[in-house]
């Protein structure tokens, strides 16, 4: 089971690890805080100090076509924000 999915680089995410030594990762949705910081240390080196989660549910959406109306949804989520210790740092840009 892959607990760290991807990072999440967004413009508010990127204004929280400049300013405030946080970062956000997607996570895979039954992962638990003690899980997801053992995973950033092992894959990143750092010393994680704290973790927040956010479950998002899924979108639903409805079309109006010619066959009727179709119904969809997309897959529930796991965000983890992880606030590094102080001095230390996260480069997703240094492999590419």
């Amino acid at each position: 089971m892959s607990i760290l999915l991807k990072p999440v680089i967004t413009e508010k995410a990127t204004r929280e690890s400049e300013l405030r030594n946080r970062y956000t990762f997607l996570v895979n949705p039954k992962a638990n805080k003690v899980e997801i910081k053992k995973a950033v240390e092992a894959a990143y080196g750092v010393t994680v100090e704290k973790v927040r989660t956010l479950n998002y549910g899924p979108e639903r959406r409805s079309r109006y076509t010619k066959n009727g109306i179709q119904h969809s949804k997309t897959n529930a989520t796991k965000r983890a924000v992880v606030e590094v210790a102080e001095g230390e740092n996260i480069d997703f840009y240094s492999n590419l």
